[in-house]
């Protein structure tokens, strides 16, 4: 079937469905495949914590990507958790430690993995050598601001040995402030979490001044409190040439974990998983190389593109495209895909349809042409003759400008064959048949135009 040999409506209908489905097709695909947001924001913590100290790391990977990562300061893991709990704060991505909350507590939130170990320090100045937890009964502790992680696994841990509120000062100095507080000698004692790299943590390791209370009965702690982790500085790590630390030190810790909203882009979890193992797959102090980030998180659902891309890594498209192109290539193949479902079914039932139309148009003046022989039936007198030719011609004119397709030649000869026998038949009745009213012979008439056909 060829196009000039379709009619002004089906070449009509043809164009307004190549328009539509597309058209249709795109507007689909913009909902189901949204373009990723230019700017999303990150809840880490306060200056010089560990958790700022990779937002930073991300925001430069996410710039890289052409996308903004806004940093939003905060107290820590707990306020992280109702942050992005809360649909009006903005927050859709953040760092939480181990033991903060859960998926139960906090339905709605996904874990992308685990991506580094974090150990809890505790660094005094000096005048005494602090060996045991209780040695800090009656001391002036920073211990971070209330309703912090800080906070929370400081009173947790403390309170083991009898450290809380009541035998010793808690004050709420954290990160680069309680360095300071130290510094300045307004607290005797930090207790501070975040890696060796971390601004305060590293700078509390490297001061001379400064020693760092060991956890000697570890193993002991990591039995009791599940969610925590057995870990060793080793001496000299710090600093070999000046043996920083002067010996082993064993650590507690917990791991840190990144969530997000569950309505987060799909493309901007895929940059943020690439973002994790650039930034955690390097051998660090606390960890292998390779060792994180995993998928593994036993607090919070793990979401299900995170497992699929510790499992397969991510896809050609992500690996080769930026980020703003790989979702175009996305909507253009699942516009291909589309097209082939829809056409390959539509090219095979069109000629089906073409030809049930075609049928149905040669069916129309035979159902003419029976009208017709039905007046013949009923008999007619010579005055009507001109109008029952006018009918028979009428009908042949009709079926003669009409444009059929090759494979429905014989059916139309046919039909004409059929016109001319009506036409001999009356022709040769003519003289004997009766005479009845003009309008029963009008009523077999072709008098339905083509366009009233189609409609």
């Amino acid at each position: 079937m060829s196009i000039n040999r379709l009619s002004k409506q089906q070449l009509f209908a043809a164009v307004t469905a190549a328009a539509f489905v597309p058209g249709a097709a795109s507007l689909a695909l913009i909902y189901f495949l949204p373009t990723p947001p230019s700017k999303v924001v990150m809840a880490t913590a306060f200056k010089g914590a560990s958790f700022e100290y990779y937002g930073r790391q991300y925001r430069e990977i996410f710039a890289r990507n052409h996308v903004d990562l806004e940093l939003r300061e905060t107290s820590g893991a707990v306020e992280n958790v109702r942050l992005l709990q809360d649909p009006n704060s903005g927050v859709q991505i953040a760092f939480v430690t181990g033991g903060v909350s859960d998926g139960k507590r906090a339905p709605g939130l996904l874990s992308l993995g685990t991506v580094y170990n974090q150990p809890f320090w505790i660094f005094y100045a000096p005048t005494e050598r602090l060996e045991k937890l209780s040695q800090l009964k009656g001391k002036r502790i920073a211990i971070g601001p209330v309703g912090s992680a800080t906070r929370l696994s400081g009173e947790k841990i403390l309170g083991k040995g009898g450290v809380n509120a009541e035998t010793a000062t808690f004050l709420p100095f954290a990160g680069l402030n309680a360095v300071k507080a130290l510094d300045e000698n307004q607290v005797d004692a930090v207790w501070i979490i975040g890696s060796p790299d971390a601004t305060a943590v590293k700078t509390l390791l490297e001061n001379p001044k400064i020693q760092l209370i060991g956890f000697p009965m570890a193993e002991a702690f990591t039995r009791i409190y599940p969610d925590l982790v057995r870990l060793l500085l080793p001496r000299g790590m710090v600093d070999i040439d000046r043996a920083i630390p002067a010996e082993d030190v064993p650590l507690i810790g917990t791991t840190t974990k990144v969530l997000v909203r569950s309505d987060l882009h799909p493309e901007i979890v895929q940059l943020l998983l690439r973002t994790m193992v650039e930034t955690h797959s390097r051998p660090e102090t606390f960890q292998r190389i390779g060792e994180f980030p995993n998928g593994t998180d036993a607090e919070y659902p793990v979401a299900p593109t995170a497992v699929d891309f510790y499992k397969s890594g991510p896809s050609f498209m992500q690996r080769h495209l930026p980020l703003w192109l790989s979702v175009h290539v996305q909507r253009a193949i699942a516009v291909v895909v589309t097209a082939i479902a829809i056409g390959l079914p539509l090219f095979h039932y069109l000629p089906v349809v073409y030809k049930w139309g075609t049928r149905r148009r040669l069916l129309y003046w035979y159902g003419q042409l029976r009208a017709l022989e039905a007046v013949f039936e009923s008999g007619f007198g010579n005055e009507h003759l001109a109008e029952v030719q006018a009918a028979v011609q009428q009908i042949e004119d009709a079926v003669s400008q009409i444009r059929y397709p090759l494979t429905a030649m014989d059916q139309v000869y046919n039909l004409r064959s059929h016109v001319d026998i009506v036409r001999r038949r009356f022709m040769a009745c003519a003289d004997q048949a009766p005479t009845v009213p003009s309008d029963t012979i009008v009523a077999g008439k072709a008098a339905v135009s083509e366009d009233e056909l189609l409609n």
